[in-house]
């Protein structure tokens, strides 16, 4: 009945995956290579969560 009132876990993970990318692009554009590869390794981790939940068509 209330099923607009919960939170979209897609949504949610959405969020994660552009904050994380744009760590990533500021960590590069630092010169901090490392923690760039890192920073993307955890969003590439991310989105295969959003892959894995998001409804095949």
């Amino acid at each position: 009945m209330f099923s607009f009132l919960k939170a979209d876990p897609l949504k949610k993970l959405n969020k994660a995956y552009q904050k994380k990318l744009g760590e990533a692009l500021q960590a590069q554009r630092n010169g901090n290579i490392r923690g760039y590869s890192l920073l993307t390794e955890e969003a590439e981790a991310i989105w295969a969560e959003i892959q894995a939940l998001t409804p095949k068509a």
